[in-house]
């Protein structure tokens, strides 16, 4: 689900959550965002089958032991898998309402991969983090096939609760920072070090500070 599909009432929801005490509209705002979380297995699969391809390793699965032992092999060799694993983990447990193991699971996602995800943010499956050491926050969405470079930000800017909706195979360069409601339109990539300021179309290039467009992508 995309940040635009969303409820208006779940959108009103989440201006409340600081103050008022209306508890339906909480409810109706996270039961939305726990019912987008895509799946916790065919994410993990997912999130392997890109992380193997990105790095140029066997993306297809020979059965579901096969499935397994990747996934296990990638937790091993890389810097943030296991830290991804544990973010969808959380995302699942949240979805099941479980108590305290969420918590737990979004530590171990920051001490391991380096990698903090707010509760409010959406990641479909099939997304690349190469080397952790990113951000995330706000009522905000990313799609399948994105790739999320270390050091980069993608969250609020101060007084705002809506972060940006990135798209598919969208591609954050490392060091980027991309604040604020904007919209990245699929195939879109965004240069290091890049600061977003405006909405970017998609399957273009973006980059300096402010950012700009640069071109169409290649």
């Amino acid at each position: 689900m995309q940040l635009a599909e969303l409820p208006a009432k779940v959108r009103r929801a989440w201006c409340h959550l600081l103050g008022v005490k209306d508890t339906a509209e909480r409810t109706v705002f996270w039961s939305a965002i726990r019912s987008s979380h895509p799946p916790f297995i065919h994410a993990v699969a997912e999130d392997a089958r890109i992380t193997a391809g990105r790095r140029g390793e066997r993306r297809e699965y020979h059965g579901r032991l096969d499935q397994i032992l990747q996934i296990l092999r990638l937790a091993l060799v890389t810097e943030s898998f296991f830290g991804q694993i544990c973010y969808r983990a959380k995302a699942s447990l949240q979805a099941r309402r479980v108590p305290v193991l969420p918590r737990i699971m979004h530590h171990l996602s920051v001490s391991h991969g380096q990698i903090v995800v707010g509760d409010p943010v959406v990641i479909e499956a099939g997304v690349f983090i190469p080397h952790g050491q990113v951000c995330i926050d706000g009522v905000t969405t990313i799609g399948a096939g994105s790739t999320i470079s270390p050091f980069t930000s993608i969250g609020l800017r101060a007084g705002d609760f809506y972060g940006p909706s990135v798209g598919r195979g969208v591609e954050v360069g490392t060091g980027a920072r991309v604040l604020g409601p904007w919209k990245l339109g699929d195939g879109s990539r965004i240069g290091a070090n890049a600061v977003i300021v405006c909405d970017i179309p998609a399957g273009t290039v973006a980059v300096g500070v402010p950012a700009r467009i640069l071109g169409e992508r290649e």
